[in-house]
């Protein structure tokens, strides 16, 4: 079952001869349980078609669909309500909050949705991340690799459809990158999670299921790497 699809996606910036096209008719579809990474070079479009697919920009035309929903049919504060429960964000730089200790920061969308926390699914996340000693620590006591366990197991809280990495270990030094990378196929493969993940490097992207390669804002490639 495809648990994201994008049809004839576009998203242009200005118009006429001098319009930038960011996105020209992307077509995609990514199955339950995939972890895919989307790889190309510096605005190839790839973080675009991201922020398209996470719903945090709308296009100029054409359609996503997570989990059978059509996100920009929905009006601002449906879409918002939607993109909590239903997909999870680990960005580059953490987004920890502060103040918060590292359980109150994987439960914190739970609590601003006001949904039930189910105890056994966060522990299990925190047990799998190597987390079970760092639950009472602040960000600030952590390393780098340790914050972006924190933002992988907050995204995983929600269960939801699909998570969205946009170069997640772009902070990160080489070998950390190959363990929280390793991390992330490990709970994609654990909670069946589907995960779609940006990077420019070709090397991480190995470590995919599929690699699909965007160029001019259109898919350029498309492949699996499993039996190569």
């Amino acid at each position: 079952m495809a648990i994201l699809e994008t049809r004839k996606l576009k998203k242009y910036y200005g118009s006429g001869d001098t319009a930038v096209k960011a996105l020209d008719g992307v077509n995609l579809s990514v199955e339950e349980g995939e972890f895919v990474a989307i790889v190309g070079t510096s605005g190839s479009g790839k973080s675009t078609l991201l922020h398209m697919i996470g719903g945090l920009d709308r296009p100029t035309s054409g359609t996503v669909k997570v989990a059978g929903k059509d996100i920009f049919l929905l009006k601002n504060d449906a879409l918002t309500i939607f993109r909590r429960r239903k997909i999870g964000f680990v960005f580059q730089s953490y987004n920890l909050v502060p103040v918060l200790d590292v359980y109150e920061n994987i439960v914190l969308p739970l609590e601003l949705d006001g949904g039930r926390i189910d105890m056994k699914h966060i522990d299990a996340i925190i047990r799998t991340l190597g987390l079970s000693e760092k639950t009472k620590s602040l960000p600030n006591q952590l390393s780098g690799g340790q914050q972006q366990r924190v933002a992988i197991a907050r995204a995983l809280a929600s269960k939801p459809a699909i998570i969205l990495a946009d170069e997640p270990t772009g902070n990160l030094d080489s070998k950390t990158s190959v363990d929280v990378l390793g991390l992330l196929k490990v709970t994609s493969e654990k909670f069946r999670q589907t995960m779609v993940m940006i990077t420019h490097n070709e090397e991480i992207a190995q470590m995919a299921d599929r690699i699909i390669r965007i160029e001019d804002g259109k898919i350029a490639g498309d492949r699996y790497v499993q039996g190569e």
